[in-house]
């Protein structure tokens, strides 16, 4: 009830923002696309493919803003910008001369009417999977609030494989104008890979999904075959999702990934790639939803040999209390638990989980402790700039954390 009170004073804002702005999306094209998982790939691959075309473009993700060729950052955790923000990206973009703006936009973004008055000419939706449940509460408004966009949108696009696409077909664009694009791995999609082949660097079944997203979203855009096999040829992941820092003789990996989903999707491709362990470090964000904790616990115990849990945007919360609730979804008792650990403690043949509450020292004891062969994958922070311990944002960074864990093995 106090969201929804709060939300009628967003509306306003949200007006108030499109009227100073002079309602800038008009005379543009606008692509926006959500979703639980894939979001930002499948945002930047549209951008990429449309760039790579020689289109005009700008797009607005979670990793950044690009107006006409100039990169800014959109703030601290944040996938969509404030009303007033998101609008003067979409002034910037239209005095540039863009023809198009890709905008990733969140549940949140949409909930509280930070996409309000913009014209999307194509709304697409990658998946729709347990999260963000402490603000939405139940699955059902979840996927209403993802929804807003292709009920909005001219074109929507819709994930057929996706366990949501039944209810968003039956209650949230039956009976809508707009036009409805299924993509999906199965032949009775609209957009499938038997239809459109197409190769790819990017990783894993999850991204065959982003990539078909990304083509339905650009075939209703009218850009030739040709042009959008080129792009999704010559493009990579963007910085901190399933990015490779080091690949010697061990690798290394930052990901984004948060949820149970995710941790599946990243962990079934880590399998692949790892000759001998995986040594996986994540927490999970305080203040947010509850149960997925136990649940990416569970999942990272059927793939890692080495669990390092630790902090990941506590805020308020008590790092130990996050990391118990992780540790209680882990029921294989093959797992020895270590409150922190020495180097020598861990042996190669066994396997752990480590509690160690300083995010910079867990991930230098992961490269500490690799081996040859391994495969250490660090999720949870991606790109993110800052770090939230309940005093306010700090610096931080997952790159320079691993380049200085490089740096002491060498030592």
């Amino acid at each position: 009830m106090w969201q929804g009170a709060k939300n009628h004073y967003h509306y306003f804002q949200g007006l108030a923002a499109n009227i100073f702005y002079r309602f800038p999306s008009r005379g543009l094209t606008v692509i926006g696309v959500t979703g639980t998982e894939g979001k930002t790939t499948t945002a930047n691959l549209i951008y990429h493919v449309l760039h790579e075309a020689g289109e005009k473009v700008s797009v607005i993700s979670t990793t950044g803003a690009i107006v006409n060729g100039s990169t800014s950052d959109t703030g601290f955790h944040i996938t969509t910008p404030g009303r007033f923000a998101i609008q003067a990206y979409l002034r910037k973009a239209r005095k540039a001369g863009s023809k198009y703006v890709v905008l990733e936009v969140s549940s949140h973004g949409l909930d509280q009417y930070r996409a309000l008055g913009i014209h999307f000419a194509v709304g697409v939706i990658t998946n729709i999977n347990r999260d963000h449940l402490d603000y939405h509460k139940t699955w059902e408004k979840y996927v209403h609030a993802k929804s807003r966009l292709v009920r909005v949108a001219k074109v929507a696009v819709l994930n057929k494989d996706d366990r949501s696409y039944q209810r968003i077909k039956k209650h949230e664009v039956h009976g809508k104008n707009n036009l409805v694009i299924t993509y999906g791995l199965k032949k009775d999609a609209d957009v499938n890979p038997h239809v459109f082949p197409f190769k790819t660097k990017l990783l894993g079944k999850f991204n065959q999904y982003n990539c078909l997203a990304a083509i339905s979203a650009l075939q209703a855009l009218r850009i030739s075959d040709t042009k959008i096999t080129k792009g999704l040829a010559s493009f990579k992941a963007p910085v901190g999702r399933q990015e490779i820092v080091y690949d010697k003789d061990f690798t290394v990996m930052i990901d984004f990934a948060t949820t149970g989903f995710s941790f599946t999707n990243m962990l079934t491709e880590a399998k692949k790639l790892a000759k001998k362990r995986i040594i996986h470090v994540f927490g999970a964000a305080g203040m947010r939803d509850i149960a997925k904790r136990a649940e990416i616990g569970k999942v990272a115990s059927e793939f890692d040999d080495v669990i390092i849990i630790t902090a990941e945007d506590p805020r308020n919360e008590s790092v130990e209390e996050i990391s118990n609730k992780i540790i209680s979804g882990i029921t294989d008792r093959t797992f020895t638990v270590l409150d922190g650990a020495k180097k020598e403690d861990v042996q190669e043949n066994k396997k752990y989980v480590i509690k160690i509450p300083n995010r910079k020292i867990a991930i230098l004891f992961a490269l500490a402790i690799a081996k040859k062969g391994d495969f250490v994958l660090i999720t949870g922070k991606g790109h993110e700039q800052s770090m939230n311990y309940g005093k306010g944002e700090e610096p931080w960074s997952e790159h320079e954390a691993v380049t200085e864990g490089l740096r002491l093995r060498s030592v």
